[in-house]
């Protein structure tokens, strides 16, 4: 009696051990790549599964398995500031025609996400990069090309404003209107996309051999010896991003044209653990204004925790998601947290080691 006392006893510890590792906020997690489909358990009943987007241990019971939603993001400078995406899990900035970026904030929940403006158009390749994490995508206009035919062609989920203008979600701000030009005034009401998604029978877990991480996460730790406490995305001749490091935070500061890039409704500066310069081939179409991009892959840096690593950098196909390694092939592990992902020309990164 007394040696099954014991054996109980030792289970029963076992497992309170085993509950008390959550992802990245935990002491214990080994720095090795979390399991691609078994949430730890919590101490926090509402959360429930890990943020396959960012390693977290931070989705709510809703959000267990549900495709991430992806949001076209006005960049212009006179469209400023924006409001909504300080809490994307991803964000994504790439050229357009004119030598301006535009941005694509991915959220992994789709029952959690606010209020987002202003809402633009869609490029071809932000629908590619959106179907590689089996995202819902959603816009507010589209060039009638490659755009337009790139989501007939992937028959991918999306909702654009500008063609299927729907008012459960679909808006003008109207503390914009009459203050900003009309196009930067579309906003999307992110609270109702779940009764969107059940009005047009949306499919809302992720397809069967998507649901995997899309990074090697691990517990925050620097990339390399290689210091990196400011890096410049040059996009083009005058629209830039740039990255300042907060030691006290352990985030990486954004600044867009050499300002502050804040949420105007969160009133906080942009900012990210992970900053990737995803760096290959883009240019414009000989026969019109289109930006043509390399989305299969190039080199570039990750940079985290203050250090930067060199790396390469694939999309195997439409439907993958990016594989990051180091320059010897390897998938590179990275560090939990919130990512931006930055796509331009290759040798138009800056770094600033110290």
């Amino acid at each position: 009696m007394k040696n099954i006392i014991k054996r109980i006893t030792a289970a029963l510890a076992a497992l309170l051990i085993l509950f008390s590792i959550s992802a990245c906020s935990g002491k214990k997690l080994e720095e090795t790549t979390l399991p691609p489909t078994t949430a730890p358990a919590t101490t926090q009943p509402e959360i429930v599964s890990l943020n396959r987007l960012t390693g977290l241990n931070n989705l709510s019971k809703n959000a267990k398995n549900t495709r991430p939603v992806a949001i076209m993001i006005n960049n212009i400078s006179q469209s400023l500031p924006q409001y909504g995406i300080y809490k994307a899990d991803l964000m994504f900035e790439c050229l357009v025609e004119g030598g301006i970026t535009r941005m694509m904030a991915v959220f992994a929940d789709y029952t959690k996400v606010p209020k987002v403006c202003s809402v633009r158009s869609c490029r071809y390749y932000f629908p590619i990069f959106a179907y590689g994490l089996d995202a819902v995508y959603i816009c507010f206009g589209c060039n009638k090309t490659l755009g337009q035919t790139t989501l007939d062609r992937l028959g991918i989920d999306y909702f654009d404003g500008a063609q299927n203008y729907d008012e459960l979600v679909f808006g003008r701000d109207p503390e914009r209107l009459g203050r900003y030009s009309r196009e930067h005034t579309a906003y999307v009401d992110g609270t109702k996309i779940p009764e969107l998604f059940k009005k047009y029978n949306i499919r809302t877990e992720y397809k069967t051999g998507k649901d995997e991480y899309i990074f090697n996460f691990v517990k925050p730790k620097k990339v390399s010896a290689e210091k990196c406490e400011k890096l410049t995305l040059n996009f083009s001749g005058y629209y830039y991003s740039t990255f300042t490091y907060d030691a006290k935070k352990k985030v990486y500061l954004k600044q867009h044209n050499g300002r502050d890039q804040m949420d105007s409704k969160a009133e906080k500066q942009l900012s990210y653990k992970n900053v990737f310069a995803l760096e290959t081939d883009v240019s414009l179409y000989k026969d019109g204004p289109l930006v043509q991009m390399n989305w299969k892959g190039g080199t570039g840096y990750y940079v985290s925790m203050g250090t930067v690593q060199k790396i390469k950098w694939t999309k195997p196909s439409e439907i993958s998601n990016i594989v990051v390694t180091d320059l010897n092939g390897k998938v590179i592990d990275v560090n939990c947290g919130n990512s931006y992902i930055g796509v331009l020309n290759t040798g138009k990164t800056e770094l600033v080691k110290a």
